[in-house]
């Protein structure tokens, strides 16, 4: 098997994947997965795309991330790695999209409007 590559993207950050044929390791910008998403929910995040489809230890993933906050980037990251496995074997496809891994997030930042402080907040209003 050749490598797959895939994209996945959350706000502002984006996640080029690249997995491989081997026994289980995430490398993220070069650092060991583990140590460049230290949190324990950002752990699961980045696994559970193997978890669903059980093919944890069976692909090395090469995620290079960038833009964004650690949250966007690792929820950028699990959506490539799941667009991989479903290019990889298309059967995957329904165990993925039930836990809603297969959908883009479209939340983006509002932006800022003339006359506000924010793209909401309000200059505070005098009567008198």
């Amino acid at each position: 098997m050749e490598s797959v590559n895939s994209l996945g993207r959350r706000k502002t950050s984006v996640a080029r994947v690249v997995l491989n044929e081997g026994s289980g390791e995430i490398t993220v910008n070069g650092v060991d997965g583990k140590e460049y998403f230290p949190i324990t929910v950002q752990q699961f995040k980045l696994n559970q795309p193997f978890k669903l489809t059980g093919t944890e230890g069976k692909y090395d993933v090469t995620i290079t991330v960038d833009g964004g906050g650690i949250t966007g980037q690792v929820e950028a990251a699990r959506l490539g790695i799941a667009r991989a496995l479903v290019a990889i074997d298309a059967n995957h496809k329904p165990a993925l999209k039930a836990e809603d891994l297969m959908t883009r997030n479209p939340k983006e930042v509002e932006r800022k409007k003339f006359g506000r402080k924010k793209a909401r907040k309000r200059y505070q209003f005098s009567k008198r």
